[in-house]
This record gives C-alpha cells, sequence and structure tokens, in this order.
C-alpha cells in the first residue's frame, strides 16, 4: 500500500518521532508505515486521516487498484 505520510509530515514539520508521540505510537511505526513495510490496521489509519484532517484514501492507496466488476450483459 502507497502512502503520504511522509509528504505529510514533513509539510507540518513535524519529526517522526514527534508525529509518533502525537499518535501514540512509536517512531519505527511510523518509519515502517512511511517506508511501506507496515499497513496501520484501520484504527491506526483513521487516526493519522483524523490528524491530518485528510480522508484515509487520501492518505493511504492501494498498490494495485481493485478491478472494476464486469458488466454483466443483460
Amino acid at each position: 500500500m502507497r502512502n503520504s505520510l511522509r509528504e505529510l509530515r514533513s509539510q507540518r514539520g513535524l519529526s517522526q518521532a514527534e508525529l509518533a508521540t502525537l499518535l501514540g505510537v512509536s517512531r519505527q511505526t511510523v518509519n515502517a508505515i512511511e517506508t511501506g513495510r507496515y499497513n496501520p490496521a484501520l484504527p491506526l489509519a483513521i487516526g493519522i486521516a483524523r490528524f491530518f484532517r485528510r480522508p484515509v484514501e487520501d492518505i493511504f492507496q492501494p498498490d494495485d487498484p481493485a478491478p472494476r466488476p464486469s458488466a454483466r450483459p443483460t
């Protein structure tokens, strides 16, 4: 999953440690999310989105978009 956490954090002038403290997680967790090694659970993803006042889907994007359902013949 791709994300824009690093960019959002940098725009606010926060270090990984500062953001981690504000979110109640470790700096290592913030680093792992930013580098794509860890996908946050839904409560953390929502917390991140609320902190940055953005929709979750603006911050986290799937690597491969979900396939669209094929149209059924009528």
